[in-house]
């Protein structure tokens, strides 16, 4: 039968975008690990008629617990544990214990602050002692406390920052009311295939081509997401879905044999950071602005490999810092493979590298030609054992999404020639 959830995550500097949302993602990923599918994730205001109306739509869902973030705070507009005891049917009782257990925390916080009126501070905090009649009390990790409200759904009422949410989750989890909501949890495994250089719309033919091929196609959830110019595909399914899996790979594989680069979830960075163990590696970049040199440096160890790097606007800094030729940039122009070459040949001899990669482009939003119009890139890797890898691609969006595109480009064209022998 399974388990749902629901997520309602409660603020209006959420629902706005001041803040961006990181409560529901991870809570989405801690009921992934538990089996729990997880129907919807709501986002309100501060409002107590649009909390309720986020309640009312989970439960109508038919989940089996709903999850709360925020609202748990002393000021007025912190409201959401009061909602939750008129959705649950339950009075707002004043828990004297907890109180007590909130001012000694409020106590130890004003040591900071000598001469503060401690008696107006715990006036604003004593409504955090406010709990549904028969709640269960999740002790507070800053001085809001969350609480578990048994019912049909059941309400998990937790704070909205996510250093304390994230440290209150075990102990919510551990409560008897969350035990037996979600007592009749699956498992789930989920798998991540990673595709470069084949449409979306491609992709679609083939997943329909599997869907008449697969036995059980339909026991696998798929989702496909177009990320960094490239494809991921994740599969969530339960264990014994997987021989419906393994064959959805295959025809995978048989169709898109050189686009599939991973099976194993491995990202493009991830892979070339293995393969640049025992080398050198060096940047130079032109309208990437240094996002490949960001991306190869974003892991531990990568001070091992990689050496240096150069983000060179102007021709003259060109030849200035990479020593390309001026008479070669006025030949063939700036964004040209030759200069892509050049480029990459500089930053060997400048960074001491064995390796480099190279990129010149035009990302807009103006700057074009009819010969050479926005979004014209072009890319050079070289090894300083001769492997060389130059190409131009014209790439579709504008500037964000044309130097996210060539970085994510530069990146594979960097693991093609690593991996060539």
């Amino acid at each position: 039968m399974g388990t749902r959830a629901g997520i309602v995550v409660t603020g209006t500097e959420v629902l706005t975008g001041r803040i961006a949302d990181r409560n529901g993602p991870w809570l989405a990923d801690r009921l992934l690990e538990l089996g729990i599918e997880l129907a919807h994730i709501t986002i309100c205001g501060d409002r107590p008629e649009d909390i309720a109306a986020a309640l009312r739509f989970q439960a109508d869902a038919g989940v089996d617990v709903i999850l709360t973030t925020g609202g748990l705070g002393p000021t007025a507009d912190d409201m959401t544990v009061a909602v939750v005891a008129e959705f649950s049917g339950r009075e707002l009782v004043l828990d004297v214990e907890l109180e007590h257990r909130i001012a000694a925390i409020l106590r130890r916080l004003m040591e900071r602050y000598p001469g503060a009126d401690f008696d107006a501070v715990m006036a604003a905090n004593r409504k955090q002692a406010l709990v549904p009649a028969g709640a269960t009390v999740l002790e507070p990790v800053g001085t809001a406390p969350g609480v578990v409200v048994a019912g049909a759904p059941t309400v998990v009422v937790l704070p909205g920052p996510p250093r304390e949410l994230q440290a209150m989750w075990p102990a919510a989890l551990a409560t008897h009311t969350v035990q037996q909501a979600i007592a009749a949890r699956t498992q789930y495994r989920q798998e991540t295939l990673r595709m470069f250089g084949v449409p979306e719309s491609e992709l679609a033919d083939t997943l329909r081509l599997a869907e008449s091929r697969v036995p059980g196609f339909d026991r696998l959830e798929i989702t496909t997401c177009l990320r960094r110019g490239e494809l991921e595909i994740v599969t969530r399914y339960e264990p014994a879905a997987e021989p419906s899996y393994r064959a959805l790979t295959e025809v995978l594989s048989e169709h898109h044999r050189r686009e599939l680069y991973s099976t194993d979830g491995a990202t493009v960075d991830d892979q070339v950071a293995a393969l640049l163990a025992g080398r050198r590696v060096a940047t130079a970049e032109s309208c990437t602005a240094g996002l490949v040199a960001a991306r190869l440096t974003d892991r531990p160890g990568s001070s091992a490999y990689v050496t240096g790097g150069a983000v060179v606007y102007s021709n003259e800094a060109k030849s200035a810092v990479l020593g390309v030729d001026p008479a070669l940039i006025a030949e063939h122009g700036a964004v040209s493979e030759p200069v892509a070459e050049a480029m990459a040949a500089g930053a060997l001899r400048r960074f001491d590298a064995d390796t480099a990669v190279a990129i010149t482009g035009i990302a807009g939003p103006g700057g074009g030609t009819d010969e050479k119009p926005v979004g014209t890139v072009c890319f050079s890797v070289q090894r300083t054992d001769g492997a060389t890898r130059t190409e131009m691609l014209l790439l579709p969006g504008g500037r964000a999404d044309i130097r996210e595109r060539s970085s994510t480009v530069a990146m594979h064209l960097l693991r093609s020639v690593l991996l060539e022998t």
